[in-house]
């Protein structure tokens, strides 16, 4: 089975796009990529611009050849804005597999995948997917059903978790589920046992603000139980936390349960060996010059190695 990050938050944009492929399908999941409009008090500097054009292009790419689109939630950096033809144009012919947007979602989701619903049933098969399985072949799809984006209750809504498995080989793609917050994202994890796990991070540059400092040390250990109990040596922890630039002190110590049973928690950047780019996390320090980064130069080099990947399995 291939792995293979798209777009994520450590390649300078609002993204965890990603591709699988095995012998019988291939798969995007949430082939889309947006910027946060505020940081600091900032908006998007010109590199961050930069970087969403390349990587949308580089979704596209990616999103042609996929057989079958996955849509955890509706939230614009996973799924596309309703004017974005451009990227809407992958889910053309194809099969999807997206979160239920009659049950278990908040009215913004409900609003904004009733838009992707009425867009793609024209010319795509649209199934929803929560605590469904799908055969493809010898590979199969399997979804929880909805947990929390984050803390249990959040307004922020719910999404669904992706496991893939293709005979001995496993992965598991946690969407937001925010260091697996929510009880019952740990308890897919667990259960699924994957040999590769991709989670989003919880977002510590917001506790003691926008969430309380308890639901944070609640993630982390969950976030750490799942690092003891299942079978994956590598762990993709990117998005929501690489938004905060001290977020490796912050997690101090889930990286040392890590460290402790030999197992890497690295960010998607650091998984196809590039440099990590958190522009957003950057933004302040870009704008006032302390920091430059040449993003043309870095994704010529991210792309190839992406291309690379896909062609050489």
């Amino acid at each position: 089975m291939l792995v293979v990050p798209i777009a994520f938050d450590s390649f300078g944009v609002r993204s965890m796009s990603t591709f699988v492929k095995t012998k019988d399908v291939k798969i995007l999941i949430d082939g889309s990529a947006a910027l946060g409009p505020r940081r600091y008090g900032l908006p998007p500097t010109k590199e961050e611009f930069e970087a969403l054009k390349a990587c949308k292009r580089n979704i596209i790419e990616v999103g042609e050849i996929a057989d079958v689109l996955i849509v955890t939630h509706y939230h614009y950096d996973h799924h596309p804005y309703a004017w974005d033809e451009e990227l809407y144009s992958i889910y053309k012919n194809k099969i999807i597999l997206a979160k239920d947007v009659n049950k278990e979602i908040n009215a913004s989701g409900r609003r904004r995948g009733k838009v992707f619903e009425s867009k793609v049933k024209k010319y795509s098969k649209l199934e929803y997917a929560d605590g469904k399985s799908f055969e493809f072949g010898n590979t199969l799809i399997s979804f929880s059903e909805a947990v929390w984006h984050g803390d249990v209750g959040t307004k922020v809504g719910k999404v669904i978790m992706v496991y893939v498995e293709e005979s001995k080989d496993s992965f598991l793609f946690g969407s937001d589920a925010q260091s697996l917050s929510d009880k019952k994202a740990l308890d897919f994890v667990k259960e699924k046992d994957p040999k590769l796990l991709i989670v989003d991070g919880y977002p510590t540059i917001f506790v003691g603000w926008k969430v309380e400092e308890k639901n944070f040390l609640n993630a982390k250990e969950n976030l750490k139980e799942a690092i003891r109990s299942i079978s994956a040596e590598k762990i993709i922890l990117d998005h929501h936390i690489v938004r905060d630039s001290d977020y490796k002190e912050k997690m101090r110590d889930v990286f040392e349960v890590a460290e402790e049973l030999d197992k890497d928690v690295i960010t998607a950047a650091e998984f196809l060996n590039v440099d990590n780019l958190f522009l957003e996390a950057w933004r302040k320090e870009i704008k006032d010059g302390k920091i430059k980064v040449n993003v043309e130069n870095y994704f010529a080099r991210l792309s190839e190695k992406i291309k690379k990947e896909i062609e050489r399995n």
